[in-house]
């Protein structure tokens, strides 16, 4: 019951925080107005996090070490890129119903557009990004058997592989569809993309390049209209 009720308190603070961020800014929250909002203390607040900036990115983190859990979990047998396709598509096949127990998927999608236009979280999003990808690549170079100093491959793969995840992101932040299966499916229509776009030939007008094209501008129209 004990870990329950701080289970409850941590998400509350989590939850209060995130909707003050959204709604009346980011730097013009104060920790004294997310815990008076929770009836907590500042020493409350502080024993479950060590600053805003971790409040706002409390689900991104979530979301980031359950897919490398499911990276660390992907069969050897698989490809890179494959084990990193699955492992992606794995952790939002989960993470709905997780998410959804703490904060509505709406208020996520809030806070993902929070974080793109305010410069200072924008500026640790970047920080995190390179991290996490340092992170995947090594994972990539073990489970391989490669040195990730010697051979470029990983962090080749894993860029790219960041990049398509930068792009469905912006996307679905700047869409209608709140929900995290439009943003799996978005995600894995993407990654699906990343081989032929890379391998095709751009020139031909009939290659995967100019497939994609035509629908990235309809996901645009979708988004913006």
């Amino acid at each position: 019951m004990r870990e329950r009720k701080k289970r409850r308190t941590r998400d509350a603070l989590l939850h209060a925080a995130l909707d003050l961020f959204t709604t009346q800014g980011y730097e013009q929250t104060t920790v004294d107005e997310i815990v008076d909002a929770v009836e907590v203390s500042q020493r409350t607040f502080f024993r479950y996090f060590a600053s805003k900036e971790e409040v706002a990115f409390a689900i991104q983190e979530m979301v980031e070490s359950h897919f490398l859990s499911e990276l660390r979990r992907r069969p050897a047998s698989e490809a890179p890129f494959e084990a990193i396709r699955r492992a992606v598509l794995c952790a939002w096949n989960s993470l709905g119903d997780t998410i959804e127990a703490i904060i509505t998927v709406e208020l996520h999608m809030r806070t993902y557009r929070m974080i793109e236009s305010t410069p200072s979280l924008h500026a640790a999003h970047l920080r995190r990004s390179i991290d996490l990808e340092n992170q995947i690549a090594l994972l990539i170079a073990e489970r391989e058997g490669l040195d990730v100093e010697k051979d470029p491959r990983p962090r080749v793969a894993v860029a790219a592989f960041c990049g398509v995840m930068r792009v469905t992101g912006q996307l679905w932040g700047r869409g209608r569809d709140a929900s995290v299966e439009s943003l799996r499916v978005l995600t894995e229509r993407y990654l699906d993309q990343l081989g032929p776009a890379l391998a095709g030939n751009w020139r031909s007008g009939t290659g995967a390049g100019t497939r994609m094209g035509a629908e990235a501008g309809t996901e645009t129209g979708r988004t913006s209209g």
